[in-house]
């Protein structure tokens, strides 16, 4: 029923957020044989938030304070979920008490580094040119968009041939088609072209004609990128990156001291594992570090990335205060 509701207001994206965060709560409950919310209690919400610190549930490990108040906080909304059909007594989620974050302790401090990003393409141009591997990290890289955004494009919304009156080069188009299943995250506001380089152009064509499938998806939509059954799912993009951001992948020498014939993390399905793997998260970031370091105009980089200038500030702008001290210094007359 929580799940159900969800759907009025939320993305599939953060849908599926939710029901993975609660996943944890569910194993709890199991263990506990608690079967009925009725049943549940203050003392059981508590030894829930020990039980999932200490890193309790399948195949789970313990987790950082960020990733705590994360799963916590999703469990409080589902009790007050809960509470709004009379399912628990309605003051129940308040006994949920959130860990106190320390300044900046909820932001993530990962990110793909400009240059590691343009190492990674270089080497997916020379081995793997046009694949759908190498378009999937080259559009996130040049437009900065969400993987939701990349996975909704259809043929129809790309332009390679620049000849769209509003446009003097290739673009693509992102819309936003709940009913369809590729919403964006802002809805209709995050709905816009964004330009892309003629050289991802030319490799989008190559794409096209070597590497696509000619299905369609579920609703009879021609996408860009595709499987063989359609349009590919969320995780595929996610895989993606984190298989080539180990530098093990590309042949360098593991950062980590590890034995490439010992290690799990060079199995394609525990690639998430290695502490050199990025997520799509990590190449937005990375890309609104290396716009700032060019001293792009922070609007521009608002409108082209679909995010206020405080979530670009607080969660994907990587420069040092050093940096910024000197790029302002920059703006500033000698002293």
């Amino acid at each position: 029923m929580y799940h159900n509701a969800m759907k009025d207001e939320h993305a599939d994206a953060t849908r599926q957020g939710e029901r993975y965060r609660l996943k944890a709560f569910l194993e709890f409950c199991d263990e506990e044989e608690i079967e009925n919310l009725n049943s549940l209690s203050g003392r059981d919400l508590y030894k829930f938030r020990i039980w999932r610190r200490e890193g309790h549930g399948d195949d789970r490990g313990p987790v950082k304070l960020v990733t705590l108040k994360g799963q916590l906080a999703t469990v409080r909304r589902f009790l007050r979920f809960a509470a709004d059909i009379d399912a628990v007594d309605p003051e129940l989620f308040e006994q949920l008490n959130l860990p106190t974050m320390k300044n900046g302790e909820d932001v993530s401090n990962t990110t793909l580094s400009p240059e590691r990003a343009i190492e990674i393409l270089d080497y997916l141009e020379g081995a793997y040119p046009a694949t759908r591997q190498h378009l999937i990290v080259l559009l996130l890289w040049e437009t900065g968009a969400r993987t939701g955004a990349v996975r909704g494009l259809d043929l129809e919304d790309v332009d390679l041939d620049g000849d769209h009156p509003r446009f003097s080069g290739p673009a693509v188009h992102f819309v936003h088609r709940p009913e369809q299943g590729t919403p964006l995250k802002n809805q209709n506001k995050g709905s816009r072209w964004n330009r892309i380089s003629e050289k991802a152009a030319a490799y989008i064509e190559d794409y096209l004609e070597y590497h696509r499938h000619d299905v369609t998806d579920d609703y009879g939509r021609d996408p860009l990128l595709t499987t063989e059954y359609g349009r590919p799912a969320g995780n595929t993009f996610r895989t993606a990156l984190y298989r080539v951001t180990r530098p093990c992948w590309r042949n360098e020498e593991c950062p980590h001291d590890r034995d490439p014939y010992e290690c799990d993390a060079t199995k394609l399905d525990k690639a998430a594992q290695c502490p050199s793997a990025r997520s799509p998260h990590d190449v937005r970031s990375g890309r609104v570090t290396y716009y700032r370091r060019e001293d792009v105009p922070r609007q521009v980089v608002q409108d082209r990335l679909d995010a206020s200038d405080r979530i670009l500030d607080r969660h994907y702008d990587r420069r040092s205060d050093r940096e910024q001290a000197e790029q302002r210094s920059n703006h500033l007359p000698d002293l």
